[in-house]
C-alpha cells in the first residue's frame, strides 16, 4: 500500500498541496513547486521524506550548475596527475567518475525523495538537459560504457522562485503546484505548530501587523512566512508586551524589531515616511 502525504507535526500542508504531492507520486512525475520565497517550498521536500519514511537527497542549484553534474563528472585532471605519479589507479577509469545526485538517487537502497532546489537559478538549458533522464530514469556513462537505471523511481520535487521561465517541454513532464501565500487562518496554524505556548493576544496582534505590513503599497519585498516566524521568536525573546505592537492612533508605525521583517533600506525608508506622516496628521 502506498503511503500518502498528509503533512507532518511540524509542517502545515493545505489540502491542495497534499493533493498535488500525492498526485505527482501516483503519476510518477516530478512535482514542480513555485511560490513566493519563504513559503516552504524547500522544506516541503524534507517533510515529504519524513512523512513517507524516505531518505532525502538534496541538490541545490547555483547559477554555475550544469545538468551533467547531477549525473556524473569525469575527473580527467586527477587521472593525469596519477598517471604522472605512476599510480596504478589510472588503469581503471571508473576510479575517476564522480557520481552526481541523480546517480545517488537512482542507486539508493530505498526510493528516496530527490530535491532539485531552485532550478530557475541555472542556465535556461539546464531543465531541458535533464528531460530524458527524468523521463526514463536512466542515463549512460560514456567513459565506462554502462547504463545507470533507477532501482526504484525516486519522488522528485523541483522548486522554482520564478526568476526565469522554464521550457515548455520540461513543464509538460511535471505536475505543477503554486504554493499560495497562507491566509490568516492557515498562518495561525503554522504559528501554533512552531510556537504552541505563545500568548494568543500577542499572536493575534502580530498577525494583524504582519498582514497590514504586507499590504503596504510600494513595498519592494513583502515579508514571508519564515520572516514572520523569526519575528515572533524575537518578540518572545525580548518579552515585548502586546501594546508595543499597537499604534496608539491606529495609524501605520514601524513595528518593533522590524529588521526581521523588512530586508532592504527602501522598505525601511518607506515605513519611516509613513510613520512621519502619521505623526504629522495627528
Amino acid at each position: 500500500m502506498i503511503m500518502s502525504f498528509q503533512g507532518t507535526e511540524t509542517y502545515v500542508a493545505t489540502e491542495d498541496l497534499r493533493v498535488a504531492v500525492n498526485a505527482a507520486v501516483a503519476l510518477e512525475r516530478p512535482l514542480l513547486v513555485k511560490g513566493e520565497p519563504g513559503t516552504g517550498k524547500t522544506v516541503l521536500a524534507h517533510e515529504v521524506a519524513k512523512a513517507l519514511g524516505r531518505p532525502l537527497i538534496p541538490w541545490h542549484i547555483k547559477s554555475t550548475t550544469k545538468a551533467q553534474q547531477g549525473l556524473y563528472e569525469y575527473d580527467a585532471v586527477s587521472r593525469l596527475r596519477d598517471s604522472q605519479l605512476g599510480d596504478a589507479r589510472v588503469h581503471d577509469i571508473a576510479n575517476y567518475i564522480i557520481r552526481g545526485k541523480l546517480w545517488e538517487a537512482f542507486e539508493a537502497d530505498a526510493a528516496p525523495v530527490l530535491l532539485i532546489d531552485e532550478i530557475d537559478k541555472a542556465d535556461i538549458e539546464f531543465p531541458n538537459d535533464l528531460l530524458l533522464e527524468l523521463d526514463r530514469m536512466e542515463f549512460y556513462v560514456y567513459e565506462t560504457r554502462q547504463t545507470i537505471k533507477a532501482r526504484q523511481r525516486p519522488i522528485v520535487i523541483i522548486t522554482s522562485n520564478n526568476e526565469k521561465e522554464l521550457p515548455d517541454a520540461f513543464l509538460r513532464r511535471c505536475f505543477f503546484h503554486y504554493i499560495r501565500f497562507p491566509d490568516r487562518d492557515t498562518m495561525q496554524k503554522i504559528v501554533d505548530v512552531h510556537f504552541p505556548k505563545l500568548r494568543h493576544d500577542l499572536v493575534h496582534e502580530a498577525l494583524r501587523v504582519f498582514y497590514q505590513l504586507r499590504e503596504v503599497p510600494g513595498l519592494k519585498k513583502r515579508p514571508s512566512t519564515s520572516e514572520l516566524l523569526d519575528w515572533l521568536k524575537l518578540l518572545m525573546v525580548e518579552d515585548l508586551p502586546v501594546e508595543a505592537l499597537r499604534a496608539k492612533d491606529g495609524k501605520t508605525v514601524i513595528p518593533p524589531l522590524y529588521g526581521a521583517l523588512l530586508k532592504n533600506e527602501q522598505d525601511v525608508h518607506l515605513f519611516e515616511r509613513l510613520a512621519f506622516m502619521a505623526r504629522r496628521d495627528r
